[in-house]
């Protein structure tokens, strides 16, 4: 049994190592498409319309922040329209949304709470321009995120464009780990968004074509994920998704461990259920990437990185249980050496390091191109001694949640 497991491990390695290998092959096969790209992002031959979405519950801290950050956009005005949907709110939500009815192109609205997706919709019933997007209340844009990502609409072909979100203002010791698993994510979701296998279309700024919902219906509550479900909707109608990667929007990271949690487990959860949901695009050549290679690596790196967590904790409870049997049979001080003849050197540490290694240039990669070196290399050191070590908690928990069919809160 023991090498059957061991077996499989090996596996879980080398498989991740393809992965990482194929996302790093394509960076360096994609650079020069990525340098065009950069150098054309602002050479816009039009203006279409735009509405942004603002959908709001409770968020009367940084919702200003928000609205303030829409409109310096550096975009015409009479293109722009700003629509805010307080989700009946309890703070000074509506009070903060109030301060800018009388801004040109802002409209607000005001409803029963009925979660995110149903704020979403009751915008889009009153919505008409070219362009739909969405902008979480505790996010905020630079000037120029819209026309970066508007460039991209000038091919036909794209229905949606996703932007590079960072971590605002990270200082705390959990947000400086989150500030390099979002640099992870850039360059993840950028190389993604070049194979055609973007798996979600966050609310932080992801733009869309009106005719997406026109065509393939509104949002839905979707396991509290609907940024996601509808990603994989998109994927399933075959509509180009695509990333600008010098688009960037900052994001308030949670600050406590049990509000990561609580995010992470409600975003690992919901992709899971949806997972399931739509797992007729498995292994089905007729999604492309996203189908054959996205979902099912997706899916197998949440059930890896358990299995991972388990053999590893097994190999430990061995190995103390070893420990202590050898300090009552010679004693303590012959239990322990520092010969470096003990170091391990096999197959399995090798390969580990070398997927640490290149995890390391990955985040490099992401801050790059988000532009941020400000942090290094204090992040990536919180991202390897925190962070990877409770994950755990929530991959667990959401599969946990997926086997016996619970749902998993918003908050």
């Amino acid at each position: 049994m023991s090498s059957i497991t061991a077996a499989l491990v090996y596996i879980i390695v080398f498989a991740s190592l393809y992965v990482e290998v194929f996302l790093l092959a394509t960076f360096f096969e994609k650079r020069k498409t990525i340098k065009r790209e950069e150098s054309e992002i602002l050479s816009l031959s039009g203006y279409p319309s735009v509405t942004i979405i603002v959908p709001c519950f409770n968020e009367e801290k940084t919702l200003a922040k928000t609205i303030d950050s829409l409109l310096s956009l550096d975009y015409p005005k009479d293109k722009l329209n700003i629509t805010i949907v307080d989700d009946g709110s309890t703070d000074g939500t509506w009070k903060e949304a109030k301060k800018f009815e009388n801004k040109n192109g802002v409209r607000l609205f005001r409803k029963e709470n009925g979660g995110k997706h149903t704020a979403l919709n009751y915008a889009l019933a009153h919505i008409n321009t070219d362009l739909v997007g969405c902008l979480d209340a505790d996010s905020f844009v630079e000037k120029d995120t819209l026309t970066k990502i508007v460039k991209y609409f000038e091919d036909n072909e794209v229905m949606a464009v996703t932007p590079a979100i960072k971590i605002y203002n990270p200082k705390r010791a959990i947000e400086l780990m989150q500030n390099a698993e979002y640099n992870l994510g850039i360059f993840f979701k950028k190389m993604l968004g070049m194979i055609d296998a973007i798996q979600v279309t966050p609310g932080p700024f992801s733009v869309f074509r009106k005719k997406v919902f026109d065509n393939l219906g509104p949002y839905r509550k979707a396991h509290n994920t609907e940024d996601l479900e509808l990603a994989f909707r998109m994927h399933e109608s075959h509509y180009k998704i695509v990333n600008s990667h010098k688009a960037f929007v900052t994001t308030v990271a949670p600050n406590t461990i049990k509000s990561l949690y609580k995010q992470r487990l409600r975003w690992v959860h919901g992709f899971l259920e949806n997972s399931i949901d739509y797992k007729h695009l498995f292994f089905n050549q007729k999604y492309g990437n996203f189908g054959m290679f996205m979902l099912p690596a997706a899916v197998l790196s949440v059930l890896s990185a358990l299995y991972i967590v388990g053999y590893a904790a097994v190999n430990m409870i061995n190995y103390v249980a070893q420990k202590i049997l050898e300090i009552k049979i010679v004693g303590i001080e012959n239990s322990f050496s520092m010969d470096l003849f003990f170091i391990n050197t096999g197959t399995l540490a090798f390969l580990s390091i070398i997927l640490a290694t290149i995890s390391v240039f990955m985040i490099i990669a992401g801050k790059h191109i988000a532009e941020d070196f400000r942090r290094f290399p204090l992040d990536i050191i919180y991202f390897f001694l925190i962070y990877v070590f409770i994950v755990p908690a929530w991959l667990f928990m959401a599969t946990y949640n997926t086997v016996l069919s619970k749902r998993t809160p918003w908050r």
